[in-house]
């Protein structure tokens, strides 16, 4: 759960109100002190945020391209907490109440981790005197990282559902036994990188311009889960055609033919993304916040080092753990045009 707050700097306006404090304190009565009834939230907001829920529910099963990832990666993960959508189930809903939600919302506050990001032009000593004044909680422990390394060999499965679109989503999803804390993930994600991630990627340019077989084909890794999902959008005729070319070039990752112009070019995009995304406020918090979430510290110039340090040998490696665990295909139904 994510709260933020952004205020203009009170160094640069002519009223000289302390802002930052200020701003600390409502972040803090936000968090710490919620508007309720009794021993509950309000009744009418709950409601309103209820309906809210419902929506973006169903607002990824009305965007297939949406859709079919998560059912990529309920069909995967089956079993396991990660199969779980990020906003649940429609049907469980319903059933939320407005005192079982502040009992959630209390119990989250008492125990789970909390990490407090101050991006800025900031004076520290006056930061830490305002938190130390609203922010008083006391030291957690923090739980352990559940392991998510697939050890065991993966029986490969297909999924087909069938609907009324237009246009076939093949997704395909892989076991890489790497996750964001291990040392060879700087390689997993120049092999991304390679494989689908880019518009130089192998899928871009041999699936979707040489072959014209998709609208779209990109990769992507799932980092504390060590998943890497293939995401293509394909003609429903071509479903064999195009499971069989993406594993052409996902082969062609493992034996090592890209050049050291490739990786070159990769890392560079690697590197511009990074340095793109913590040149906002919210963007180096993300980054930060990745780090927390996986209890480790790598300074950013550690970071893009580990990446530039990648080679060729490193990417193979990389790509000897990884193995294919599920194909999924959203299909037309018969008399779709």
């Amino acid at each position: 759960i994510t709260f933020r707050l952004e205020i203009p700097n009170e160094k640069y306006l002519k009223d000289q109100t302390p802002l930052l404090e200020k701003g600390l304190q409502l972040l803090a009565e936000i968090v710490f002190s919620p508007a309720l009834e009794g021993d509950a939230f309000q009744s009418q907001y709950v409601a309103q945020e209820k309906r809210t829920l419902k929506q973006r529910i169903q607002a990824v099963y009305d965007d297939k391209m949406r859709y079919s990832n998560l059912r990529l990666i309920q069909e995967m993960c089956k079993n396991e907490p990660y199969a779980l959508h990020v906003n649940g189930e429609i049907d469980d809903v319903d059933d939320i109440t407005a005192e079982q939600l502040y009992e959630t919302y209390q119990s989250a506050i008492q125990k789970d981790q909390l990490d407090l990001y101050v991006v800025g032009d900031v004076d520290s000593n006056q930061v830490h005197s305002a938190i130390d004044k609203y922010f008083k909680t006391e030291e957690r422990t923090l739980g352990t990282i559940e392991n998510n390394h697939a050890d065991e060999k993966v029986q490969p499965k297909e999924v087909i559902d069938e609907e009324d679109v237009k246009q076939g989503k093949l997704n395909i999803g892989y076991r890489t036994s790497i996750t964001y804390t291990d040392q060879d993930y700087p390689a997993l994600q120049v092999f991304n990188g390679l494989f689908g991630g880019f518009s130089h990627s192998k899928l871009f340019i041999n699936v979707r311009e040489k072959a014209s077989l998709a609208y779209y084909a990109a990769s992507r890794i799932e980092s504390f889960k060590g998943l890497l999902m293939v995401m293509s959008g394909i003609e429903v005729k071509n479903f064999e055609q195009a499971v069989s070319i993406i594993a052409e070039q996902f082969q062609a990752m493992k034996n090592g033919d890209f050049s050291e112009q490739d990786i070159a070019q990769t890392k560079a995009v690697i590197r511009n993304q990074v340095l793109e995304t913590i040149d906002t406020a919210y963007g180096l918090s993300e980054f930060l916040y990745q780090q927390a979430a996986a209890q480790v510290e790598i300074p950013i110039e550690d970071f893009l080092a580990n990446i530039e340090n990648v080679t060729k040998e490193d990417i193979i490696k990389a790509g000897e753990k990884i193995q294919l665990d599920t194909t999924y295909f959203l299909k037309g139904t018969e008399g779709a045009s």
